[in-house]
């Protein structure tokens, strides 16, 4: 099993990466292989149909592409995620000639200034739903300032260990009811709240 993030900022000191990285220990706990792509790191070019792909953008579609489960996170930015990030979905035009994400877990992260992030998590759901991918229903819209608090950790790592459960039923059952298994999680999830 394995897990990849996707996100960060292009800041050096990303509080969107440093979400990402705590719920990817999430993941590790739970048992999977985990890699952060870093957007900061990635230096992807500006995407564009006409363009060529770079060998940054070939290896993070790669990689993404034969994930069991992804973790996304994004800063919010006027109302939305950042263009980097959007930039990096844009270039989903993965090697297989396949734009979808199909069947693939994703659970999605965002750090706001104030109380606002479920915005940038909002659009990033659209996104989701976009590339056939299905979204974990906890979400973890993270207030600047609020990775230090326990209570986000432990947010942050359980999203992490539900990517892991949920890819891995979505890869080891021959007929999964996905949406069973999501629904059953949103139960879950809410009484631990």
């Amino acid at each position: 099993m394995r897990v990849v993030g996707l996100g960060g900022s292009l800041a050096t000191g990303s509080k969107s990466r440093a979400a990402l990285a705590t719920a990817l220990v999430g993941a590790e706990e739970a048992g999977a292989e985990t890699d952060l792509l870093d957007l900061r790191e990635l230096d992807l070019p500006m995407y564009s149909s006409e363009a060529e792909p770079t060998e940054n953008v070939i290896r993070m579609v790669g990689i993404l592409e034969t994930a069991d489960g992804l973790l996304w996170s994004s800063p919010l930015y006027q109302g939305s995620i950042s263009g980097s990030f959007k930039n990096a979905l844009d270039w989903l035009h993965l090697p297989s000639g396949n734009m979808y994400l199909t069947d693939k877990v994703i659970g999605l992260i965002s750090v706001a200034g104030g109380t606002h992030g479920l915005q940038a998590i909002n659009t990033m759901e659209f996104c989701v739903r976009a590339l056939r991918a299905w979204a974990v229903p906890l979400v973890v819209p993270v207030q600047r300032g609020g990775l230090a608090d326990e209570a986000v950790q432990r947010q942050l790592k359980t999203l992490g260990s539900e990517v892991v459960r949920i890819a891995d039923h979505f890869v080891t059952e021959e007929s999964p009811k996905h949406e069973k298994v999501c629904a059953e999680a949103a139960e879950r999830l809410a009484a631990a709240a």
